[in-house]
């Protein structure tokens, strides 16, 4: 970079951007190599949100060291990732539990009912969702 930074501004990025690095390379790592589905996607979630926070908030600053602003759109993205990705992951893990699991393997819940995930209009205990019926012409 021509500009001059501050050292502490460029100590900074390069910790942010060292441990964003690594965090996006373990969540990848975890996400070719972990056994099934619902571990696999334990990796992306949490790892890789790390890993583009740091990045991101590396951006932010470079932005407050070189200009003296604050940049918002950073922050935001940020702030956006860590709220969305575990609302993302409770989604796919309830279609993988949907789609993949016998509901009768499972065991009771302690309150007798049953569990959240399947409601109470969903098949009775033991049978499977039926799958979509096919609507193509």
């Amino acid at each position: 970079m021509p500009e001059n930074l501050p050292l502490w501004a460029e100590i900074t990025m390069t910790i942010l951007l060292i441990g964003g690095a690594f965090f996006s390379l373990v969540g990848a790592w975890g996400l070719v190599r972990l056994p099934d589905a619902m571990t696999r996607l334990h990796a992306p979630t949490k790892a890789t949100t790390l890993g583009i926070g740091g990045v991101l908030i590396a951006s932010m600053v470079l932005v407050a060291a070189r200009d003296g602003l604050f940049s918002v759109h950073e922050l935001l993205i940020t702030i956006f990732l860590v709220l969305t990705s575990p609302v993302v992951a409770l989604f796919i893990a309830k279609v993988h539990l949907h789609l993949r699991q016998d509901r009768a393997a499972l065991p009771r819940p302690p309150s007798g009912g049953d569990w959240a995930g399947y409601g109470a209009h969903g098949p009775t205990r033991g049978e499977r969702a039926a799958p979509p019926a096919d609507t193509r012409q």
